[in-house]
């Protein structure tokens, strides 16, 4: 099986996280995984909106989050697992993540 690439966090920059929180999907992944206790597979995300996600484009956004450095992905057998890489980015960029992921959920709130 082919490895999963994550960046260092040297390599993690504030325009990739922005890209990767542009899409609505994403940053909702992310903000799920954020609060969550333990690390998910992929599937726990096919009903994050009102419509079920194809795997395809569920598995797209994560690689977007994965490359941009937001989340780590480790394989078990056919599953990636996936949790947050919050600790090292607040090292790295401060409460620019949690601000960002506060601000999310305060506008959902507001729809």
């Amino acid at each position: 099986m082919r490895k999963v690439f994550h960046p260092n966090i040297e390599e993690i920059t504030v325009e990739g996280i922005l890209h990767a929180f542009s899409d609505p999907v994403r940053i909702e992944i992310f903000a799920n995984l954020a609060k969550s206790e333990c690390a998910k597979n992929c599937s726990t995300f096919l009903n994050i909106q009102k419509e079920i996600l194809p795997k395809s484009t569920l598995s797209q956004h994560f690689r977007i989050l994965r490359e941009a450095g937001l989340i780590r992905s480790e394989r078990k057998g056919v599953e990636l697992i996936n949790s947050t890489r919050c600790e090292e980015l607040k090292e790295r960029f401060g409460p620019m993540i949690q601000a960002i992921v506060e601000a999310y959920a305060q506008q959902q709130k507001a729809h």
